[in-house]
Formats: C-alpha cells, structure tokens, sequence
C-alpha cells in the first residue's frame, strides 16, 4: 500500500487511454514480489476524481482508492507535505497546522485501510509505505488482529524535541505502533521514533517497543492478568537503495555513452562538469549549492568556460506556496549569477526545471565529473547511489551531504555540511582537482557497497523481519503503570542505548 499505485495513466493523442509504469525505486524493488506472491497493491491512481475498478497490469493486482479534488487540496498538498513533510525535514520550512487538514487525513487513511480490508485474506501481509499513510497500521489492526503489518518511513523522522510539536502526535504514534516492523532510512530516526514513543506514550522501547493490549484482547489470549500483556513491534532502520545493476547496465549502452560525449559537446566541452539532481524542493540544499559555486566564480577559484554546473531541477508541488516561492528564489538566483559571470560562449550554471527519462539522466551522470548532493536533510536520497552505480569506469567525484541517509553507507564520498559555505566551497575544489588515483579508491569502494546494498536486498530484509513476527506471541510483561494527569507525558524507560544517547547529544550540539 503507498499513496500513488505503481503506473501511471497515459492519455494517447486519439483520445485512448492506458498506463504505465511509474519510474522510482520502489516499483522496482517490490514488482517481484507482488508478482510472486499473489499480491495486491492499493494505491491512488494520481487524479482526482477518477473511479476506478481493481483491475490488472504487468502481472501485479492493481486496487485504485479514490481521492476528490479536497481530499488532494487537505490529505495530500495539506498535511501530508505542508505539515508532516516540513515537520519531518526538521523545520526547514515553518509546517502548517489546520484542524481541517487533519480531519480529512485521517478520513483518507481511512478510506486506504478499508481498501485493504477488503480484498486481504486470513493471516495475509500488508506493508504500508510512508508518511501519507501513518494512521493505517493502527486501523487494520484493530480490525484485522491476524494480519501481519509492516510500515517503511521513506522520509526522516525528526528528534523528539522537534516532533512533539505536533498537535497530533500520539496518534500519529499510535498509528504507526498498529505494525508489527517499522522501518526508518537511519538508525538515528528509528532511535527519534522510541524516544518520543517513550516520552509520549511511557512504552518500554528496548529492545522492542511493548505496545499494552487492552484488557479484552489480553483476556481472549487465556494470559495471566498479573501485569499487562503486550504486543511487541521492531523499529529499526532498513536503508532504502536502488536498482544498483539496471543503472551500471544502462551505463554500458553504446547509446548512452555516445549521448554523454554530446552533451559534453553540447556544453562546449568544459573541463569539468559538475550535476545537481533534485526534485525542486526546500529540502534539497539547492540555493546553498548556487552560493557556494557563484562565490566560487566570482573569487576566481573557478573558471567560467572550465567549468560548468548542470542544474536539473523536477517540478514538485507547484500549488502549494512554499515551493512556488522556492522556484522563483532559485531562477532569480541562477539568472543573477549568469547575468554577472556568463560569456556569449558559456554560462556558468545550466537550470534545466523539468525531469527526464531514465536513460537521459544516465547519460548525465556519464557526462559529469562531480555529483553534488547538499541536501539540508534527506531520508536516503537515491541520486547519489545511481550516480555512483553507473560509473563502471570508477571515476568521478560524489560530494556528499551528511544530513542525507546515504552519508551512513556511502562514507568514501566527500562529505560535507551544506550549512558550511567555506566547507562546501573547499569540498567543491577538492572534487574538481581530484586526481584520478584518489577518485577510482574513493568510487571503487562507493560502488562496492551500492552493488551489494541494492534494493532488492532492501527489500528482502524487511520482509523476512516481517514474515518472522508472523504469528507473535502475545507475551505477558509487567510494565509500569503510566502516571495520569498533565505530567503523563514525560514517563519514559529511562533505559536507552549507547547509540541512541550518541544520537541525542548530537542533536543537542
């Protein structure tokens, strides 16, 4: 279950209609497994008010939910991304709180969750995928104590200080808790996630989180009343990948390689290259990227001509305020630049505001010399993993922001603070004079773990963490009783694990 279904519907120009499916990491990862194992997926199907029947497609099951124009305007541009999405990428933008919005995401995560209950077998497997959808876990279980439920948060979760903010945060803990695994990109958000399940909710969270069952369904398991009998549910991190060998493949093709040596061409040859790839988001660490490459053109340090920066940036969320307002800030920012610094001949920075199919971006991590990932805060980011799968050649340089979940893993890149401009400007010029001796060390062990770590491995792991809580116990503990009143809150197992406290200490400095 995720909020969109895995195809998109195409219209042809004779007016028939039919679809496709959609890129992404995720249809990859989970295609095969959909496949073999008679599954379903339930999911929108991208346009408001479009019914839809379940219908068949490329061997998978396709069970479309419905959403009008308001469920999108409230459930989705409303607090899945202007108050969940800022509120989880730590307060870059300020998030948005409106009642309305939460009343109409609660009714949509309601709508997901009896999609499913219709069409689930006895002791079936749900997985749920992401933030639109975090109430669901809690729903099904309460209507459906057989079924075994994972979730994957494919976006951070944010320190406990920052998430308590939320009008609705224990409920949308509780949610969450109706899984039987929860799965984070890092380990520094599944320890977020049982340090505010402690201090909200007073559970015990090590090792497991202990969920209390309520008094019937613990006396309909035929368990002692001495203390409260539990649910236990795994949170623990499953860092997301991609596709590792479909890219690498694809970078083989004599047709790509021929379109990366034109677009090289294209660009007038510069020396060096350098690519940012992102979703025009304020996540994304865009205009930190502009600063600190214009001052390098104006300091000299770089060479207009010599080198060039290939900016795509994907349209996203264009009604909602923030992100028009992004736009604007960055194309003013880019024409500013290239009005002050640009030749006839060259241009110091290409913005190009619109995606491209796979095979273009391909042929673009060929082209450049130097990958550019400065997000201010990113669950995994998965451009930094195709760039470093598709160099067969084991060169190019990955500078690499450390609030991305892909700094866990790909640790041979140039990490860099993006709120540092002196760093980063120093990381840019490491990257554009690296020798190639120090660039094939650095990418042959970035490639090593992508090859390895790729999503199918992803989504191996989570399944069989999954399948074995598959007919749990119900394991009778004695737990503390929370204290009632305003002060409840503030109950937690005071104990915590080295690297949770690591966690914090960070947070704090």
């Amino acid at each position: 279950m995720s909020n969109r279904l895995p195809v998109d519907r195409i219209v042809a120009d004779d007016g028939s209609e039919g679809w496709k499916v959609s890129p992404g990491g995720l249809v990859t990862a989970l295609e095969p497994v959909m496949r073999s194992s008679d599954g379903a997926w339930v999911g929108w199907a991208g346009q408001p008010d479009l019914e839809l029947d379940p219908f068949d497609y490329d061997g998978m099951r396709l069970v479309p939910v419905q959403l009008s124009k308001r469920d999108v305007e409230q459930y989705y541009e409303g607090f899945s991304n202007d108050t969940i999405w800022p509120l989880y990428h730590d307060v870059i933008a300020p998030p948005t709180y409106h009642r309305v919005w939460w009343d109409r995401y609660v009714a949509v995560n309601r709508r997901f969750a009896d999609a499913v209950l219709d069409i689930v077998e006895a002791d079936g497997t749900v997985w749920v995928q992401d933030y639109q959808l975090q109430l669901v876990p809690q729903m099904l279980r309460e209507a459906r104590p057989d079924l075994t439920i994972g979730f994957f948060n494919h976006i951070p979760f944010p320190p406990y200080g920052i998430f308590a903010q939320l009008p609705w945060r224990k409920e949308i803990l509780e949610g969450l808790l109706g899984a039987d695994v929860i799965g984070f990109q890092r380990q520094s958000d599944a320890s977020g996630f049982a340090r505010a399940v402690r201090h909200i909710l007073g559970h015990v969270t090590t090792p497991t989180i202990e969920v209390p069952v309520a008094d019937d369904d613990a006396a309909a398991t035929g368990r002692s009343k001495k203390g409260r009998t539990v649910r236990r549910v795994l949170a623990k991190a499953f860092p997301i990948s991609i596709d590792a060998e479909q890219y690498a493949e694809m970078a083989r093709r004599p047709d790509i390689q021929a379109r990366a040596k034109q677009i090289r061409q294209e660009l007038g040859n510069p020396t060096t290259i350098m690519l940012g790839v992102d979703r025009l988001d304020y996540t994304k660490g865009i205009r930190h990227r502009i600063k600190a490459f214009g001052e390098l053109i104006a300091d000299g340090a770089l060479e207009v001509g010599e080198v060039t920066l290939v900016q795509v940036a994907s349209p996203s969320r264009e009604r909602v305020e923030t992100y028009r307002q992004l736009r604007d800030e960055i194309e003013l920012s880019v024409g500013r630049l290239n009005g002050d610094h640009g030749t006839m001949e060259h241009a110091p920075i290409n913005y190009l505001h619109h995606g491209y199919p796979r095979e273009e971006m391909v042929a673009l991590y060929l082209a450049a010399d130097v990958m550019l990932v400065t997000a201010l805060r990113d669950g995994m980011n998965l451009v930094a993993k195709e760039y470093v799968a598709s160099r067969n050649d084991e060169r190019g340089v990955l500078v690499l922001s450390e609030f991305a979940g892909a700094a866990d893993e790909l640790k041979q890149a140039l990490l860099i603070n993006p709120h540092d401009i002196v760093g980063l400007k120093r990381a840019i010029v490491h990257a554009a004079g690296m020798e190639p001796r120090e660039q094939q060390r650095r990418m042959r062990a970035l490639r090593k773990r992508v090859l390895e770590h790729d999503v199918a491995r992803w989504s191996s792991s989570f399944l069989t963490a999954l399948a074995a809580t598959r007919h749990p116990e119900q394991v009778p503990a004695v737990l503390p009783e929370p204290e009632s009143g305003p002060g409840a809150e503030a109950v937690a197992d005071t104990s915590s694990t080295a690297d949770e406290t690591a966690v914090e200490r960070g947070t704090a400095s």
